[in-house]
């Protein structure tokens, strides 16, 4: 019987998962793609590195470590794909915002009968095989497999006739690796709007496959229709090689970006390091308790870890803001931390000074298209850094 899936808001933790999976990684591409109770055949480290306690390029640095390239380069590519999605979004920001702004609309949209589905998937009682289990799964532990995550979204729009966007609010409400890229894109995609006309049809011979007989769904809707936008997301301007130095004495840290690049003294230059843990009060879209106190045990740990640093509360962010000229940010892309920066910037009159990763914004020039371009330059972004 495998252990409870736990995640330890912790460095320590996210180094000791990623030890625990390197030497499986050899088998990952194989592997992968079943659904197993405590999901002990992937790496469980998301939720560690959506909040960048461990970077892309470091798990990457590992893996090729033990293994050649050729050996995990499906487990490199997976692992790349957030990168991706962040790149695609930080281009085309307005898919973000267009479906932040269309969440409060989305229950006063409903039929009735919508309205009832809805209730039933996340309480977890439609009925679905599986699909009630994931719900239930996710609302506990914060987690599910990626797999599981495209059945679940795809029986969500097709078979239960739900909006996406619901969908990808339940998603992010309780993911302890919710992201604002990787979240909102994928349900697009499942729906067929990401890549126009193209979906994903969640399939019951293919979960029972890949269940191994736990589950296999009766009655789903096997030959639905892409969903359709009419809209384009237009690609915006963007620099890929400005790196912006140090221009303030203090400096935010988001808990989207708790990375601490060389030592406990590695923000030494600052007068002051503050990390901010926004509340659902300041949030847009408000998250469950448990990612919450997820992303409040990071910030505790990160400050152990960084000397001098200190929590700051949005109140007294806002008290700083109205007293200061401006403050140097570690850059937290597109999401909640990044929308209410901005609402600081406008409301104090505030010069906020992003400072963006050099991996980041290397990696984003090759997102401007689908992954497939992308994932024929990874070979490309490992030796550019020499992973």
């Amino acid at each position: 019987m495998s252990e409870p899936l736990a995640f330890i808001p912790t460095r320590a933790a996210a180094l000791a998962r990623l030890e625990e999976f390197l030497p499986a990684a050899g088998s990952y591409a194989a592997e992968r793609n079943y659904v197993r109770p405590g999901h002990d055949n992937v790496s469980r480290i998301s939720p560690w590195v959506q909040k960048r306690l461990l970077l892309e390029s470091e798990i990457v640095a590992a893996a090729r470590a033990q293994w050649s390239f050729p050996a995990v380069e499906k487990f490199v590519q997976e692992v790349y794909w957030r990168t991706y999605w962040k790149g695609w979004l930080e281009q085309r920001p307005a898919a973000w915002t267009r479906w932040v702004e269309a969440v409060p609309r989305l229950r006063a949209s409903l039929t009735a009968e919508q309205g009832s589905a809805l209730a039933a998937a996340l309480a977890g009682r439609t009925g679905i095989a599986g699909f009630d289990d994931w719900a239930r799964e996710l609302v506990a532990t914060g987690y599910l497999h990626n797999h599981a995550r495209m059945w679940f979204a795809s029986i969500w729009i097709f078979t239960l006739g739900l909006p996406w966007q619901a969908g990808a609010r339940f998603f992010q409400e309780h993911l302890l690796d919710g992201d604002a890229a990787s979240n909102t894109l994928g349900w697009r995609w499942v729906a067929g709007i990401q890549t126009k006309g193209k979906h994903y049809l969640a399939r019951a011979s293919n979960i029972e496959q890949f269940t191994k007989g736990r589950f296999r769904p009766d009655s789903l809707n096997e030959t639905a229709a892409p969903r359709e936008e009419s809209i384009i997301h237009e690609m915006i301007p963007f620099d890929y090689t400005t790196i912006s130095k140090k221009v303030f004495n203090a400096l935010i840290i988001c808990d989207t970006d708790l990375h601490l690049p060389a030592g406990t003294g590695s923000y030494a230059d600052y007068d002051n390091v503050f990390i901010l843990c926004l509340d659902n009060a300041r949030r847009q879209l408000g998250v469950s308790h448990n990612v919450l106190t997820f992303k409040q045990g990071l910030v505790g740990d990160f400050q152990a870890r960084c000397d001098g640093s200190e929590v700051i509360s949005a109140d007294d962010f806002e008290i700083f803001a109205s007293q200061n000229d401006g403050v140097d940010v570690i850059y937290p892309s597109i999401g909640d931390n990044l929308d209410y920066l901005k609402r600081m910037q406008n409301t104090h009159n505030l010069t906020v000074n992003f400072r963006k990763k050099q991996q980041d914004l290397f990696c984003w020039q090759f997102a401007q298209k689908g992954f497939f371009n992308f994932k024929r330059n990874i070979p490309h972004i490992i030796e550019h850094f020499n992973l």
